[in-house]
């Protein structure tokens, strides 16, 4: 018999709309006897991400949907606690997607895990600027954004992990970053913490003016986290031969019918001229993870990387925050501590 109790969190049904009682469960299970070649990690950190709430629903996205009983999808920090495999030994910290679970078995040669080598950045921000969302700001901005010196810069989400990413590394290559948050705080702690020059609040309703008055000379990279209608008042003000990286577009994620949503590829398709616009995913760039993860985790260490973070104690407060985190109720990175 294990010695090891699993607590998980299943997709029991598939939300419409936004999630409800019963949709999620927690359940809890003995964890079976490792087998040749498997690793047991036990989860210390798990991440919460807007995608996750996609792949809830019974649709053919980028990502395949969760299977219904299954845990919910998540990448998160963990340690090594049993290894039968010559790649691990007890005591190893790693990136693995676990998903919403205490622990997990992989195989010894499972893709997509990463042993942390440790450069004096905390553990979580692993999962945070240091990890995928810093990833996918860093890659999506230059490789798709392609900002120049003296550029405007424009990102939604600002004091997100990803927005953070974006806006830092813009003010690094000598743009003008201005940055879309929700409410005064965020926006001043853009503008006062993370040193972007501008931050327009999208709460305060007078979007499109602030908007304007805050990129005086148009806009020449606008990263899309949000879409909605940020996307709309940024569309007004690209300036011609303008790049968008499309990351995601959170505001229609708990939209009940997906196919009714506006998303910023009807907004900037009729555009004419039509500005260079993708969707991009942060596996594109897999082959760099490790060089650009070194180069984040330096940086955080050095201070030169700024980010704030929101903790959940505890996997039965995953749900919640999960909830809150889709309206914006967090203040940068949304993660859940779970030991030790």
């Amino acid at each position: 018999m294990s010695r090891y109790t699993n607590r998980k969190i299943v997709l029991n049904q598939r939300p419409q709309g936004e999630i409800r009682d019963g949709d999620l469960l927690l359940k809890e299970e003995p964890v079976r006897e490792l087998r040749d070649d498997e690793v047991l990690i036990q989860t210390l950190w798990l991440s919460l991400d807007p995608y996750m709430r996609p792949r809830m629903n019974d649709s053919k996205g980028y990502m395949d949907p969760i299977e219904i009983g299954a845990p919910i999808v998540g990448e998160s920090v963990g340690r090594v606690v049993e290894s039968n495999s010559a790649n691990y030994q007890a005591g190893d910290l790693v990136t693995v997607y676990s998903g919403w679970q205490e622990y997990c078995i992989i195989p010894g040669d499972a893709p997509m895990v990463y042993k942390i080598k440790d450069q004096g950045a905390p553990l979580q921000t692993y999962l945070g600027v240091a990890g995928m969302p810093g990833r996918t700001g860093y890659c999506g901005l230059m490789y798709v954004g392609k900002p120049k010196a003296g550029e405007t810069v424009v990102v939604s989400a600002a004091s997100g992990p990803v927005g953070t990413v974006v806006g830092q590394t813009a003010k690094q290559l000598g743009c003008r970053v201005v940055g879309v948050a929700g409410g005064p705080e965020k926006c001043r702690y853009v503008v006062e913490e993370l040193g972007f020059d501008a931050c327009v609040d999208y709460k305060a309703g007078n979007l499109e003016a602030d908007m304007a008055a805050a990129c005086p000379q148009g806009i020449d990279v606008y990263f899309e986290n949000v879409g909605g209608e940020v996307t709309r008042a940024v569309a007004k003000l690209l300036n011609p031969g303008a790049r968008v990286p499309i990351c995601g577009y959170v505001s229609a994620y708990n939209a009940e019918d997906a196919s009714k949503v506006e998303t910023p590829f009807h907004v900037f398709g009729a555009l004419d001229p039509k500005p260079e616009h993708r969707f991009f995913l942060v596996t594109e760039w897999q082959d760099q993870h490790q060089e650009i993860t070194a180069l984040l985790a330096g940086q955080v260490a050095s201070g030169q990387l700024k980010y704030s973070e929101t903790v959940a104690e505890g996997l039965e407060n995953a749900v919640e925050a999960f909830k809150g985190m889709l309206k914006g109720k967090n203040f940068g990175k949304q993660l859940v501590h779970i030991a030790d």
